[in-house]
């Protein structure tokens, strides 16, 4: 397994990945078969969403900023940051996506986004590539 470090820049941040993860796949040298990035952080996530338009990410930062807000009388947790682990559930730790011919299979408005919800920190993304049957023997 591999892994890649990001260093975010504020509180609550969409960053597209899809170039790293893409050098990736390309060093590896396996053609076929489905990559797997898992975000080892309890207070992100990773997510594939529009990458053509700008506003999208903006929105989606937006909307979970009010549909989870970052004060709540009735939340427990001690270090202040129940929100931020709640957002992360929602979008989840990992994603699977298959690659053809070395290219990730992404539709035509798709990319890959690391999704920080208790920034500014440095994050890893693990990756692990799983090959295809017939590449496997």
């Amino acid at each position: 397994m591999e892994s890649f470090q990001i260093r975010t820049r504020k509180n609550v941040e969409l960053i597209e990945i899809t170039a790293e993860v893409q050098q990736y796949l390309r060093r590896s040298g396996v053609q076929n078969g489905v990559i797997v990035l898992y975000v080892p952080h309890t207070t992100a996530a990773i997510t594939v969403n529009e990458n053509a338009d700008p506003t999208v990410i903006h929105d989606i930062e937006e909307d979970l900023k009010r549909l989870v807000p970052r004060r709540q009388p009735y939340y427990r947790h001690r270090e202040g940051n129940s929100a931020s682990h709640f957002m992360a559930s929602l979008l989840g730790p990992s994603v699977s996506i298959p690659f053809e011919d070395g290219r990730l299979a992404l539709g035509t408005w798709q990319g890959i986004f690391f999704c920080e919800f208790d920034g500014p920190r440095t994050r890893r993304v693990q990756v692990e590539f799983l090959p295809a049957a017939s590449q496997r023997l």
